[in-house]
């Protein structure tokens, strides 16, 4: 196989004539909305992507529009010739990946982050910690009044005003492995507690547990579960992903669950794929279909044991801001709203354009900040118009942009964001 043969297989070259370029997902994709440019449309990146595995382009042309792309995957629920774009942009980013030129300091981070850091517990318990002692210590005060956070990289000052209250060392080791309230349960589920909910989310990831209990499920907490593997794919390191995939998959699988749930709808979105990273016909893929035949996003979950009765009346106006790779890869649209919708005292406004990406994205509001900045701004335009008390997200990336939306519209004293399952105990279901 020649050297072109192999580029264009790994940038699944044959599924970019799937796309006849004709402009339907324009109007649905964020970064064509904001940038005004035809490179940075799904159909234009298709469009390079197929330059470049003919010898028209370079790599190089392809680093910019692929890397401002957020991933959101809008463009396929509108696309009337159900190009694979996921799987083109993934492959795409995998080709970067191999052919940028790093420094060695750069590889080093890149090792650090990816091999060491989001999947190890370890690590995401030290973040969590050393964040609860940056809040608890008057660090976090002395460090806002004094502006010492403006010198932090990547914006950081930013978010660290938004970051939620966190446990203490204790309370987050004290955390069992084994749940169960009611006998006989109404199901026994697997929790993927996923990384960042875990170590920033904490108390999410309790109330998701709560609620659980509360339904009658037992639940599991897999100790060695790791990293979904999202973030490795979506920066192209394909094969770290598939790694983490088979962890994943061998800890879930050594359960008899009726589900293996999560509550990011980045995590879930990786977790219904496993599948695709591996070859039809193996054992790991068909290990994989297995897994996936499971994995349900707990606003599902809570719908179909359909225990919950909530007491306490909230009295407020609430607007959905649903996760796009909960949306549009998942598939979890109703769920989410009929839960809100029962909770006695809430109206619900929905807002104009739900589906149009807040500007997460993963990392993205980190790595390309700017940008992401760009597509709050719609988001928040739209919110504001409906001008909730709440606003009730499905993923901690969506959670964190959507309150750091909340602060640069400085809607502090009038509005706040709050994931679903927090929402939801705080209307004392049971």
């Amino acid at each position: 196989m020649s050297d072109l043969q192999v580029l264009q297989d790994k940038l699944n070259y044959d599924k970019t004539f799937d796309c006849v370029q004709c402009g339907y997902c324009l109007p649905a994709c964020p970064t064509y909305e904001t940038m005004e440019r035809e490179t940075h449309s799904p159909r234009g990146r298709i469009n390079l992507v197929k330059m470049v595995a003919e010898g028209k382009a370079t790599v190089n042309d392809l680093e910019s529009p692929i890397e401002k792309c957020l991933g959101c995957m809008a463009c396929t629920t509108v696309c009337p010739t159900n190009v694979q774009y996921g799987e083109i942009l993934e492959g795409t980013k995998e080709v970067i990946d191999e052919q940028k030129e790093k420094t060695k300091r750069r590889q080093q981070m890149e090792r650090f982050l990816f091999d060491e850091f989001f999947p190890s517990k370890n690590w995401m318990d030290t973040l969590g910690d050393a964040s609860w002692f940056y809040q608890k210590s008057g660090l976090q005060t002395m460090a806002q009044r004094t502006g010492a956070s403006k010198i932090a990289p990547l914006h950081i000052e930013e978010f660290e005003k938004v970051l939620p209250e966190m446990p203490s060392p204790k309370r987050r080791r004290d955390r069992a492995k084994r749940y169960i309230r009611k006998r006989p349960s109404t199901a026994k589920v697997a929790f993927f507690t996923g990384c960042i909910m875990d170590s920033v989310f904490f108390y999410s990831n309790e109330n998701t547990i709560e609620l659980l209990l509360r339904s009658g499920a037992e639940v599991l907490i897999p100790e060695e579960q790791s990293c979904c593997g999202a973030l490795h794919a979506h920066t192209g390191k394909k094969e770290s992903a598939k790694e983490l995939a088979k962890q994943n998959i061998d800890a879930f699988e050594k359960e008899n669950v009726d589900y293996i749930i999560n509550n990011a709808g980045g995590c879930g979105a990786k977790l219904v794929e496993y599948d695709h990273l591996f070859e039809k016909g193996t054992e790991w893929h068909q290990r994989a279909v297995r897994f996936v035949e499971k994995v349900k996003d707990i606003s599902e979950v809570l719908v179909d044991l359909d225990h919950l009765d909530f007491q306490k009346p909230l009295n407020k106006t609430v607007t959905y801001q649903p996760s796009c790779h909960m949306t549009n890869v998942q598939g979890v649209t109703d769920a989410p709203l009929e839960l809100i919708k029962k909770i006695p005292g809430v109206q619900l406004k929905e807002l104009d354009r739900p589906d149009f990406c807040c500007g997460s994205a993963g990392i993205y509001n980190v790595v390309n900040y700017e940008e992401s900045m760009d597509i709050l701004d719609v988001k928040m335009e739209d919110v504001c118009g409906v001008a909730p008390e709440g606003i009730v997200t499905s993923n901690p990336g969506c959670l964190l942009q959507m309150k750091l939306g909340v602060e640069r519209e400085g809607l502090n004293d009038k509005s706040d964001a709050v994931h679903l399952v927090d929402l939801l105990m705080e209307a004392d279901p049971q």
